[in-house]
């Protein structure tokens, strides 16, 4: 925590915070962030961490790693799925975190094999939905939040949306058959969803990012689908959205076709400009107002409803800390040696 950290957060007063591995370097350090951040923040804070296992692994270097999703997937054990969950809910609970945007639910199909690598399990949605419905439940046995991502499905995309945006040419009967499945399957135990950086013209007849599309994010997966909990953007700073719009517009853009939240995870110019266009539409535009109202009240529901979840917990002996990096070994070793069997 610094004094220029501490002011920002006080001025803007934000959802949630999230850590990366930069910021991670030990339990004790973590909660005390995290602790300084909530001190800043009027309303319960969403602190939060990508934690999927494999290549996306933000506590590495505090607990050693994690088994990736495909490889704890291909076990076919559903306790393992659940046990997956528990291991990576514990381990961000100990640290003071209460939301992790896992599990990834794209379709593990070829096209997007050298993009997704191990974060996807199955090309095919109903194996992917049962290993999501066994993750959630352990994150959830931890007081963890979980997240669907990508909304709508980045399994045909060939491009890293990190970098580029991925143009998936895919009707939408088949994607509603395909990669909407698990969302449609799951969608009254996902706190939240995650909207992709990603266009999919047969749908949208344009190009534009699913995360800043109200056909994609109102019309088909809240009206459609009927997914009633928090919708969040994508990290804003993505090359792939910020060759549409600016961060700030894209931050307008991504409220106005629904999301509750939208992330922006690395620059402090970047979190300024999103916070100042979003204040900049609502003084101009009495329809976007009405629309920022909305997911105001809508997140601040969803606090009130998982309060319990976002209560700070009371840290963890030093003996209970010490026994986590061994209970990861051992699911570890669990995974490689049924993979062997």
């Amino acid at each position: 925590m610094t004094p220029r950290l501490e002011s920002l957060l006080t001025q803007l007063q934000p959802a949630g915070v999230i850590l990366f591995a930069r910021n991670i370097h030990s339990p004790q350090q973590t909660r005390s962030l995290l602790r300084e951040c909530q001190k800043c923040i009027a309303t319960p804070l969403f602190t939060c961490v990508d934690l999927e296992g494999g290549t996306v692994d933000r506590f590495r270097d505090v607990f050693g790693p994690t088994p990736s999703a495909a490889d704890v997937f291909a076990i076919g054990s559903t306790k393992l799925f659940r046990k997956h969950g528990e291991i990576i809910g514990a381990n961000c609970r100990s640290l003071g975190f209460n939301v992790d945007f896992a599990p990834v639910l794209d379709l593990a199909f070829e096209a997007s094999r050298s993009v997704m690598g191990t974060r996807t399990v199955s090309a095919n949605p109903r194996q992917t939905a049962r290993y999501a419905h066994d993750f959630l439940a352990g994150l959830h046995s931890a007081r963890v939040l979980g997240c669907g991502k990508h909304f709508p499905g980045l399994g045909e995309g060939t491009l890293d949306s990190h970098h580029d945006l991925p143009v998936i040419d895919k009707p939408l009967k088949k994607l509603w058959a395909e990669d909407l499945l698990p969302y449609r399957t799951l969608r009254r135990q996902l706190p939240f969803v995650m909207v992709a950086h990603a266009a999919y013209p047969q749908v949208t007849r344009d190009r534009t990012p699913a995360s800043l599309s109200r056909v994609w994010i109102t019309y088909l997966l809240r009206k459609r689908i009927g997914y009633r909990d928090l919708i969040v953007s994508d990290d804003l700073e993505m090359g792939s959205v910020l060759a549409a719009a600016p961060v700030g517009e894209a931050a307008v853009e991504s409220i106005r076709a629904g999301c509750d939240l939208c992330l922006v995870c690395h620059h402090e110019d970047y979190v300024t400009q999103a916070y100042e266009g979003l204040v900049k539409a609502a003084e101009n535009d009495k329809t976007f107002r009405r629309s920022a109202a909305e997911a105001q009240r809508h997140v601040l529901r969803f606090k009130k409803k998982w309060a319990e979840n976002l209560r700070p917990t009371k840290a963890p002996s030093a003996a209970t800390l010490a026994k986590l990096p061994r209970k990861l070994w051992e699911f570890g070793e669990q995974v490689r040696l049924a993979a062997l069997s």
